[in-house]
């Protein structure tokens, strides 16, 4: 199931587009796993430091991502809800210690991403353009969907 998101000339849709250019810096096994552990915590850090500055700025950034996943694939914007949901809850049981905790989920979460890029021998493709921190996700749940048979 996917959203009425447009295709290129070759009939490819764009979140397609998007995964197979983020999986070219992402083929090594090691580097895969490090994602499959990081980039979920990076999320969940990064809804925690904005909640901590301000629960609005952290609800605004998670209404902000649904547009971009909307525009994207159904399938994906129904399961980045779901997470995000848990991730507010897992916020919300941060308590008063949310900013230290996200912090340091943050910066630990962080330090084995680069690792995993050391592995691979290519860059983060969010350095190429800032969209792809929120591809990260997608190729996670799109490697899960793989291996669980679903097809985005």
């Amino acid at each position: 199931m996917t959203s009425s998101v447009s295709s290129d000339s070759t009939g490819m849709r764009r979140v397609d587009q998007l995964l197979a250019h983020y999986e070219e810096s992402h083929r090594n096994p090691q580097n895969e796993l490090i994602h499959f552990i990081a980039i979920p915590l990076i999320m969940l850090s990064l809804v925690g430091m904005m909640f901590a500055l301000h629960p609005f700025v952290a609800y605004a950034f998670i209404a902000a991502s649904m547009v971009y996943y909307l525009r994207l694939s159904l399938v994906f914007l129904v399961t980045m809800l779901l997470w995000s949901v848990l991730t507010v809850a897992l916020v919300f049981a941060m308590g008063a210690r949310v900013l230290e905790l996200s912090v340091a989920i943050f910066v630990g979460a962080w330090i084995l991403q680069f690792i995993g890029h050391k592995l691979e021998g290519k860059k983060p493709s969010f350095f190429e353009d800032i969209q792809y921190l929120w591809v990260g996700p997608l190729f996670v749940l799109s490697r899960l969907f793989t291996k669980l048979g679903l097809r985005w």
